[in-house]
């Protein structure tokens, strides 16, 4: 295990260990999207991952898709953001923002705007939503016009803009878990056919577009993506030619020199190490639900470059401190881990208070 506390260079920044915070939506930010006043300590106390990964954030009011969760597209956005980004580089700490938009996977409830959900196609996913209102269908969305694809790619190049105004270090865009980038890749929500429908090469080029966008404004270095191939869920299906499609995206995508890829892996351990083959810079996987005495072992099977982790994170801000000393680990709460305040949040105990 001891190859996960080397450091490792992502992009231009030099990585104290190859552990990730993977990203979690946690749903505290205030109503306006700034994040909370917790959120600074809430990072911060989770400096000593190599990388930490923000919740998923929206790059417009169109690409909200829960309640409270946080944005990076105004003035008071980045100013709330400046106070995470230096309490994490304080605690020596780097940190990408994740780029979000839900796509369909909203309810005009959430939105500021309180608009319809737009997505590449008007197909509903079949899965209820929480609002204020309680749990509701969510209603089918609508499809983007060609124009509107251009301003939603233009909307994440100005998000990536805003987030390096913020002090990040670079940002991850959200190409999985059935959100806006995904749905374009599925064709059980992408039933166009013009250019962004289609063939393989068609229901990826809103990645790439995005990907390409964000690259040219903030550079390469600090552009990353994260994608979840085969993932099959809130109506997503990829069909037989999904490992395919994953395969000419990579290609692609590797084309750019991106700082990292971000796979969260859900099972085609063909695919992952296709994917590998195919990736020549850094490559992130995040195997949910591994138990710790696997951790490591991606890095030292030479599949991946760094490992990200999820609710032991979130359970336990001394991560890499346990794993160094073999302490025990907190359970996660799962009634706090959506809304709420402190508790599940930043009380987690430290090994040093538990201690004395």
């Amino acid at each position: 295990m001891n190859n996960i506390f080397e450091p490792v260079t992502v992009g231009q920044i030099e990585l104290a260990n190859r552990l990730v915070m993977a990203p979690m939506t946690r749903s505290r930010a205030n109503t306006d999207g700034t994040p909370s006043d917790l959120a600074a300590e809430y990072y911060s106390q989770r400096a000593g991952l190599g990388l930490i990964v923000t919740e998923g954030t929206q790059p417009s009011d169109d690409g909200q898709g829960y309640l409270t969760t946080p944005g990076i597209y105004t003035d008071a956005h980045v100013e709330g953001w400046s106070k995470v980004t230096s309490a994490v580089h304080t605690n020596g700490g780097r940190i990408f923002f994740q780029l979000m938009h839900a796509g369909r996977m909203s309810h005009p409830n959430n939105t500021p705007h309180h608009r319809q959900g737009v997505a590449p196609s008007a197909v509903a996913p079949g899965a209820p939503m929480f609002t204020l209102s309680g749990m509701q269908d969510i209603p089918a969305p609508r499809a983007l016009t060609i124009g509107e694809i251009g301003q939603t790619v233009a909307d994440f190049r100005l998000a990536a803009r805003r987030a390096i105004e913020a002090g990040a270090d670079g940002v991850e865009i959200h190409g999985a878990n059935g959100y806006l980038v995904h749905q374009f890749l599925a064709p059980s929500a992408n039933r166009r056919t013009d250019e962004y429908g289609g063939s393989i090469e068609n229901r990826a080029r809103f990645a790439i577009d995005v990907t390409a966008a964000i690259a040219a404004e903030i550079g390469a270095a600090r552009t990353a993506i994260r994608l979840s191939p085969g993932l099959a869920m809130w109506g997503i299906d990829e069909g037989v030619e999904g490992p395919e499609l994953y395969r000419y995206l990579v290609r692609k995508l590797d084309e750019l020199n991106l700082a990292y890829l971000h796979i969260m892996h859900t099972g085609n351990d063909a695919l992952l190490a296709d994917i590998r083959k195919l990736w020549h810079q850094p490559l992130i996987v995040n195997r949910p639900g591994r138990s710790r005495d696997l951790i490591g072992a991606d890095i030292a099977a030479g599949l991946a470059d760094l490992e990200a982790y999820g609710q032991l994170v979130l359970a336990n801000p001394d991560f890499v401190d346990r794993l160094k000393t073999n302490a025990a680990m907190n359970q996660a709460d799962q009634t706090t881990f959506f809304g709420g305040n402190a508790t599940g949040y930043t009380d987690y105990p430290l090994l040093t208070a538990a201690s004395t």
